[in-house]
């Protein structure tokens, strides 16, 4: 009875353990190659994202692009990023010089213990997980889907058809540029552009 109690013991600690690590893991640990490859070409991407619009957007598109991407970061905290945000997504380079969508909302929330953001409103959604980094923000893992389709999650090193990664899966960096607005930067998308950033104001 007592070796029981105590394998029962064992065995209830070693759960909480695995949770306590599931919860804490980082972005590293679900991140396919493909995308950690990405991410750690985010200054390459963004300067050549700015470099292609530059050389053929209009005046005031240019004048947004660097009012968002050249504003300061901050360090914020988990809690403070929980809320409503407007939003709206700039692509630069590829396909076209720039494009400069319209404002939508989107959401920052806990979940399971998580941080995610979403996308709630437009044609084009996204879905994800945020991860504390040690650069001050948050590193996003998510999913793109149209407004008629389920929800679609990261799918990381399960890519379809042994693809190394997805046009839906998205990773990028959120940065805190004060208490009431952010971006996330995301680097060289599957899809369309050189650079994406999602602008946040509340």
């Amino acid at each position: 009875m007592r070796r029981a109690r105590k394998s029962s013991f064992l065995l209830l600690a070693l759960g909480i353990a695995l949770a306590a690590s599931a919860a804490e893991a980082g972005w590293q640990d679900e991140a396919s190659a493909f995308d950690a490859g990405r991410l750690g070409k985010l200054a390459e991407s963004r300067a050549k994202g700015i470099s292609e619009a530059e050389q053929g957007a209009p005046r005031e598109d240019v004048a947004v692009i660097h009012s968002v991407l050249d504003a300061q970061p901050s360090r914020i905290a988990a809690g403070e990023l929980a809320g409503t945000w407007r939003c709206r997504t700039i692509k630069l380079g590829g396909m076209t010089p720039d494009v400069i969508y319209s404002w939508f909302r989107c959401r920052i929330a806990a979940r399971n213990g998580r941080l995610t953001f979403e996308k709630i409103t437009g044609s084009q959604r996204t879905y994800g997980t945020l991860y504390p980094d040690s650069s001050g923000g948050y590193v996003y893992l998510g999913a793109s889907s149209v407004a008629d389709e389920p929800r679609h999650f990261y799918s990381g090193s399960g890519a379809s058809v042994g693809a190394p990664g997805t046009p839906d899966d998205q990773i990028g960096l959120l940065l805190a540029t004060g208490a009431n607005s952010a971006r996330i930067e995301f680097p060289y998308p599957v899809q369309e552009s050189t650079f994406d950033v999602i602008e946040l104001k509340r």
